[in-house]
């Protein structure tokens, strides 16, 4: 049995401990102590990482779910019987405590502002994920997330106090708890004063102050009709906070604006490339037609090579005319491929494999499909192809 030192103090990141059982398993190192600091990943929560006898630890988890054993991942292996002193990454522990005791605070919120009970939560990244046993629609949703990010940033600021107890399992019906706990026997729930009650075996933050600020980030809807909903707690949502800031100053910039201005200007640019793409697949068409009446009084077979955003219409025109056979290429962003077409009017279709296959491959190019063929080529080789094709082509024939 380990005795569990997080839960006596979440904030102690240095400890002694005697190693009870090491052994190799799988390629991986493994020990188990008589005591620790490190969190196994259990109840949505990640594992603490650290070092161990001067070893790093790279994962800690229970082999039995509540059980009492917890094992410690090694990079390297120690002897057992060893003494050894171990410390914890304070900076990965802190920001899961921030995670945590701001989903605890969030469920509540949540619960206060519309009755909407949390089935199930992962901290396993900066992002908080927490589901609900509803789904409102999303203008509903959207009202609700409102209410309860209010809610949990009030929680926040009035600094409330942060604890926890082991409680007898026949006082756990007596409690006023948000969730009944999962397991049977004495029970640790965790207390936010005049906020919370819940069963938990994580570390969590003195006081509710630590957590924050709290943000939402957005929802969706879940299986089942349930909601899934986005977060961030402490550091990480000032983080989050701070990065979605540069990039808007940096947009502004861009904009020669404020950075409130820039949604006007994004619109506004999104609509003069609506009007733009407008008018070049016009102009793409009225291209791809010249190109087309020009391959076909040149006579078929035939080569040439369009502008990429003329490629597929003039294609599709050129099929249209009868006997039509014609290479067509383009050039690609960058100048280091071009994209390559095959088409023939349908009554010259079974041509298109062969020609590929002798004539094209060999240079290169690579592609297929049916009723045409479009692939790609070396731009190095594109004039080759083109030069070649029409005699190739008629031997071919």
């Amino acid at each position: 049995m380990s005795e569990r030192l997080f839960w006596q103090d979440p904030y102690a990141t240095r400890f002694e401990a005697t190693v009870t059982r090491a052994w190799e398993e799988g390629g991986r190192f493994l020990v188990e102590l008589d005591r620790t600091l490190f969190y196994p990943t259990s109840g949505g929560q990640p594992h603490d990482t650290g070092t161990l006898g001067g070893v790093r630890v790279l994962d800690v988890f229970e082999p039995e779910k509540h059980g009492a054993r917890i094992v410690h991942v090694l990079e390297a292996p120690l002897e057992e019987g060893a003494r050894v002193e171990g410390e914890v990454d304070w900076s990965r522990r802190y920001r899961h405590m921030q995670r945590h005791t701001g989903q605890h605070i969030l469920s509540q919120a949540f619960l206060r502002a519309a009755q909407w009970n949390t089935i199930a939560v992962s901290l396993a990244g900066p992002e908080i994920h927490i589901d609900f046993d509803v789904w409102p629609g999303p203008e509903a949703a959207a009202e609700v997330l409102e209410q309860a990010e209010a809610l949990a940033n009030w929680a926040v600021y009035a600094n409330l106090a942060v604890s926890a107890r082991e409680v007898p399992e026949a006082q756990v019906p007596l409690l006023p708890l948000r969730r009944m706990p999962k397991v049977r026997g004495a029970v640790r729930v965790v207390e936010i004063e005049d906020w919370d009650l819940a069963p938990c075996g994580g570390t969590h933050l003195r006081s509710t102050a630590e957590a924050g600020p709290i943000k939402l980030l957005g929802f969706e809807k879940g299986k089942k009709k349930t909601i899934r909903v986005y977060a961030r707690s402490g550091w990480e949502a000032l983080e989050d906070y701070a990065a979605k800031h540069r990039t808007l100053k940096t947009l502004a910039a861009r904009f020669s604006s404020g950075v409130f201005d820039v949604p006007e200007r994004v619109k506004k640019l999104e609509d003069e490339l609506y009007a733009a793409r407008g008018e070049a697949q016009a102009l793409a068409a009225e291209l791809a037609e010249h190109y087309a009446r020009e391959l076909a009084r040149a006579g078929f077979p035939a080569a040439r090579q369009v502008p990429l955003a003329a490629l597929a219409e003039t294609g599709r025109r050129v099929a249209e005319w009868p006997g039509a056979l014609a290479l067509l290429a383009a050039l690609e962003p960058g100048g280091e491929h071009a994209r390559l077409l095959l088409v023939a009017h349908q009554s010259r279709e079974a041509e298109l494999q062969a020609l590929w296959k002798e004539r094209l491959e060999p240079l290169g190019a690579r592609g297929g499909g049916r009723g045409h063929i479009q692939g790609r080529l070396p731009a190095g080789k594109l004039q080759l192809a083109l030069g070649a094709f029409p005699a190739a082509a008629k031997e071919n024939t």
